[in-house]
């Protein structure tokens, strides 16, 4: 099968899931009484975006993309790692916190900062991979339950550690010396895209060489598969489920960063909740390839930021585009198998046609 043909059936399910969902989304506000229409709806979606708004959308698009890669390493392990949003929050938070004590100057307390957010993301993600591999606990609850307690813990902490001020409470300001401003592709109103959004690039090469170009990789498919042909195969399965959940938490870590360093600079009422949970819905849109999820990140990204301009010029919700995201996500799943079915009926007939020619030539 052609290279075009391929990359043709590669982007089929993506786009049949968009306009299942696009379609489900304008039934949806037809029946819901609006003053607005359908039309309205449409023409503020798909309109060209502001400036700021395409600042916004590049970067919202860093932080879903690399949740949505710390789901897809537990995707593609077989394992469903629902608990990305409670190791970036108490990644995020702990992060914060020694970021804002300035003990190291500069790049070097950024640098450092990083690496805590990652091992408090790898340990939190790591409870639930120990718990599966010595005790059979399934990490859907593990890390269910797991999320809960990074929310009590961290609103705790927060409470009692915190600079408290009117009703907010928040942690120390993130120095100068370490903040990371990053790029004003427009006019200084507009905003810059941060700095830290390169980790995004970074995490999803990482993250495409380890898939194809390591035995590590390798394993990982390979056991998400079958586990019983990995175990055949002398796969070390409970070793691979333990290093998985501690990269994928590791991923999960890093989703919040560019945020703080390139804008928050402190963890209160600045922190962006509910990444992890959109990254799920993401890599299951890009199918856990780390291309695919690329499209997903900038669809949901930029949905939700022209979704703002509803408000301001319609009385419709924004909230009616997360039944867009959300039928994408379950469409996709049915397109994906229809395509599959599909291109493997193709292939039979190309099969069968190819067999059947030499036998004609040779009657003639």
């Amino acid at each position: 099968m052609s290279f075009v043909r391929r990359f043709g059936f590669a982007l089929l399910a993506p786009v049949i899931a968009v306009l299942i969902a696009m379609l489900a989304t304008s039934v949806v506000i037809s029946l819901s009484g609006s003053d607005s229409t359908v039309g309205d709806f449409w023409s503020i979606i798909l309109a060209k975006p502001q400036d700021r708004i395409m600042v916004n959308i590049v970067n919202q698009t860093s932080m879903i993309y690399l949740s949505a890669v710390a789901a897809a390493i537990g995707f593609r392990m077989g394992l469903f790692n629902i608990g990305v949003e409670g190791q970036y929050l108490l990644a995020s938070y702990t992060a914060a916190t020694f970021a804002g004590a300035a003990l190291l100057p500069g790049a070097v307390n950024v640098l450092a900062t990083l690496v805590i957010a990652m091992a408090v993301g790898a340990v939190w993600s790591g409870i639930a991979g120990i718990l599966r591999t010595t005790r059979g606990v399934s990490e859907v609850i593990s890390t269910i339950m797991l999320n809960s307690i990074a929310a009590i813990l961290v609103g705790y902490l927060l409470d009692k550690y915190g600079l408290h001020g009117g009703n907010q409470v928040r942690t120390k300001a993130l120095p100068e010396s370490s903040q990371l401003s990053g790029w004003l592709p427009f006019e200084r109103p507009d905003g810059p895209i941060w700095t830290l959004g390169l980790l995004a690039v970074l995490v999803g090469v990482g993250f495409w060489v380890l898939l194809n170009k390591t035995r590590f990789g390798f394993d990982l498919r390979a056991t998400g598969l079958s586990q019983t042909a990995a175990v055949a195969s002398g796969i070390k399965v409970n070793r691979m489920v333990l290093i998985s959940m501690l990269l994928s938490g590791a991923v999960a870590g890093l989703i919040w960063m560019p945020a703080y360093f390139g804008a928050a600079h402190t963890y209160g009422t600045t922190f962006q909740a509910g990444l992890g949970f959109t990254g799920i819905a993401v890599a299951l849109l890009g199918r856990n390839q780390p291309v695919g999820m690329i499209f997903g990140a900038v669809l949901f990204a930029f949905l939700t930021a022209q979704s703002n301009s509803l408000t301001l010029q319609t009385d419709i919700s924004p909230s009616i585009v997360q039944i867009t995201q959300g039928v994408a996500v379950l469409a996709v799943v049915i397109a994906y198998e229809l395509v599959r079915r599909y291109r493997i009926r193709l292939e039979q007939r190309t099969v069968a046609a190819a067999r059947t020619a030499p036998a004609q030539e040779v009657t003639a």
